[in-house]
């Protein structure tokens, strides 16, 4: 029998398992990490599961190697190694990710694996997390503003068919060169913040994911854009997103700097302001 191709992710016969290990990616703590290295082998038959499942036959590679990429992204700090708040060395943190990857990859190429390779490049992952449990990351008390903002960032990136995203847009570029010192030093106070409440990694995750939301490119226009000024809109409004990510655990004139560039984007209520 045929195997049946599989072109979406929603389509997937192992979509539960897949969401339940890209879900605990921000979840991932660093007292994880140590524990994903110990687990990780890389002997000759996990080698050879590992080509299978990332052969051009297996089931969406290309998104395989995109998660890989968020995954480099949401640890790049930890993997460089200098930052003074890091707690784990960087060549653990480097091999408990070979983990990470091998659970990612065997997920994804589950209907071509035999049992014995999938178990293989996912026994690592099970060593530590035993259960998918597909929880949402914490986005704290204005969770809903962060998801409404980084929900405009298509509609930013397909301005070019919205006049009012256009215009949105126009808006934030002006903005964006206001106040430059002042965003700047609030958003290393924030970033502190997010430190101290243990979420650092959502951080990244927010400002991949308004990333991936602003640089989809238009299907239909050839134009080119600006890319300085797509990075400083993109600058703005990610920078206010992770403002209200840690806007329980900073001051309000601090959130106030960060946010009062996109007041025109969201409703920016904070329910629990102190």
């Amino acid at each position: 029998m045929a195997r049946r191709t599989v072109d979406r992710l929603e389509d997937h016969p192992n979509l539960g398992d897949i969401l339940g290990v890209l879900a605990q990616l921000a979840h991932v703590a660093d007292r994880d990490l140590p524990l994903l290295a110990d687990a990780w082998t890389n002997n000759s038959a996990v080698a050879a599961a590992r080509d299978r499942a990332l052969s051009p036959d297996s089931p969406l590679v290309l998104e395989v190697l995109a998660a890989f990429e968020a995954v480099a992204a949401l640890f790049e700090d930890d993997l460089r190694g200098e930052a003074a708040y890091l707690t784990v060395d960087p060549a653990i943190t480097s091999t408990a990710l070979k983990a990470v990857r091998d659970a990612i990859a065997g997920s994804y190429a589950r209907p071509v694996l035999s049992r014995s390779e999938h178990a293989a490049l996912l026994r690592p992952w099970r060593t530590v997390y035993p259960q998918a449990l597909v929880v949402e990351p914490d986005l704290g008390p204005n969770g809903d503003a962060v998801k409404a903002l980084l929900a405009v960032m298509p509609r930013l990136a397909m301005r070019c068919h919205d006049s009012e995203g256009q215009a949105v847009y126009d808006v934030l570029v002006d903005r964006s060169f206001v106040d430059e010192s002042d965003r700047s030093s609030a958003r290393d106070t924030a970033f502190q913040a997010a430190v101290l409440t243990s979420r650092r990694r959502v951080w990244a995750l927010v400002r991949r994911s308004g990333a991936e939301g602003l640089s989809r490119p238009c299907r239909t226009c050839s134009a080119g854009v600006d890319e300085r000024e797509v990075s400083r809109v993109l600058a703005l409004c990610l920078d206010a997103a992770c403002a209200l990510l840690v806007a329980d655990a900073v001051p309000d004139d601090l959130v106030a700097v960060l946010t009062g560039p996109v007041q025109s984007l969201i409703p920016l209520q904070r329910p629990n302001s102190r």
